[in-house]
């Protein structure tokens, strides 16, 4: 027998089951009992199931549905008469109380909201790469003054996973970019017959600007992003808590090797891509019917070593902020399956954006210092 029954009593609502609480019968009351709860507003709701014989998830949901809408209320809500099997299978799918998300506000308020919360969340987050940049130099120091406390055969390792394997990618762009900057500045310099400065053009801003730069941009985009992986990886898989129990530094034994192979490895890659680039830009010249001795003076009177001391002055600031971006995104990596991929990604961004702003700081303080 299915039955289901209402009796109001001054401010109050009892709600009587009788039978079985399956999908069939709590389908046929579910929105009569929800109108009747909704339209009679009790203070209080008690739910007589002492005659329940049978109660399955849909017979759950529709006693918890009854009880959210009281709670939510801020009114009281009791079950009596219900069987011992059955409150367990309540207390399993109960999933307390449920507050309705907040209406949005004005739109302006909310775009003001939003703004400072990533405002908030970059100032902290710069906060703390700074931080932890100021500590990996200082164990970068120790390990200069204590060179026997480093661990030499992997800084050599890295340093050949980051700097020799990506000559080639290295090599291969600085190359196009000579080529591809020496016709479009030629097609520009042959509308006032100067089509010998072209050499002039782009060996200045090889060495000063697009090399360093190019440089960092691939090596934050390929070394960066594997120092986050890796370091990554050890964290998800709980080899750095490891290292910690051992009483070894994770920074002295993981950044700071990463860090100096960054540092040296960037002039050097920076230095095969001028040489490339100036290539590239040679063979454009030759086209254009210019002798090798002629392109060769011109690159000889248009830059000097100060050009290009400036140039790879910059490649180490850049090597050990990318280093040092890719290590702490390493370090910060979370649990899951995506969080070493969210690491190397956040360090490609990161370094990225700190090469930019590093760059920029280096045109300004070359322009007062006269560089």
């Amino acid at each position: 027998m299915i039955y289901i029954d209402y009796k109001t009593n001054n401010d109050e609502l009892k709600i009587t089951l009788r039978g079985h609480l399956d999908a069939a019968f709590v389908s046929k009351v579910w929105r009569e009992s929800i109108n009747k709860l909704e339209s009679t507003k009790p203070s209080l709701l008690e739910i007589d199931a002492s005659g329940v014989e049978y109660c399955n998830g849909a017979g759950a949901a529709l006693i918890l549905q009854l009880k959210q809408k009281q709670e939510t209320q801020n009114r009281r809500f009791s079950i009596v008469g219900l069987r011992k099997d059955f409150e367990q299978l309540i207390n399993i799918f109960d999933p307390g109380i449920i507050r309705e998300t907040a209406k949005k506000g004005n739109f302006f308020l909310e775009f003001v909201k939003n703004a400072g919360r990533m405002c908030c969340r970059v100032l902290n987050d710069t906060k703390a790469e700074i931080s932890f940049l100021g500590e990996l130099l200082s164990k970068l120091l120790a390990a200069f003054i204590r060179p026997s406390s480093l661990k030499w055969s992997d800084t050599f390792l890295i340093a050949e996973k980051s700097g020799a394997n990506a000559v080639g990618i290295t090599c291969l762009l600085g190359f196009l970019i000579g080529v591809i900057l020496s016709f479009q500045s030629a097609i520009a310099m042959q509308q006032f017959g100067a089509q010998i400065y072209v050499a002039d053009l782009i060996v200045i801003s090889l060495f000063r600007e697009l090399g360093p730069l190019i440089t960092a941009i691939i090596f934050a985009a390929r070394s960066g992003s594997a120092y986050a992986a890796e370091i990554g990886t050890m964290k998800v898989n709980e080899e750095i808590d490891a290292l910690v129990t051992m009483g070894i530094d994770p920074i002295k034994y993981l950044a700071v090797p990463r860090m100096l192979s960054g540092i040296f490895m960037m002039p050097l890659l920076t230095m095969f891509n001028l040489l490339l680039g100036l290539i590239g830009c040679g063979l454009v010249m030759l086209s254009l019917g210019f002798s090798p001795i002629v392109y060769l003076n011109r690159i000889q009177e248009a830059a000097t070593l100060g050009d290009l001391a400036g140039g790879l002055a910059k490649t180490l600031v850049f090597g050990l902020v990318i280093a040092g971006i890719g290590c702490f995104r390493g370090l910060q990596t979370a649990t899951g399956a995506s969080a070493v991929g969210d690491s190397a990604t956040k360090s490609v961004v990161s370094s990225i954006i700190a090469i930019i702003f590093l760059d920029g700081v280096f045109a300004v303080v070359y322009y007062y210092v006269g560089i």
